[in-house]
């Protein structure tokens, strides 16, 4: 049940990060603050299809 998923930031729309999530559990959309190299600080992170 374990899928691959990317993040892209909200601001700059840059697909910088692939993790894994149980659709079972979290059928919603992921949102995470990480860490954009660009612009060298912590932006949203919305799961993409």
């Amino acid at each position: 049940m374990r899928v691959k998923i990317t993040l892209a930031c909200t601001e700059t729309g840059d697909r910088t990060y692939i993790t894994k999530k149980n659709k079972r559990n979290n059928p919603e959309r992921l949102e995470l603050r990480k860490y954009n190299p660009r612009l060298r600080r912590h932006t949203l992170y919305r799961e993409v299809k």
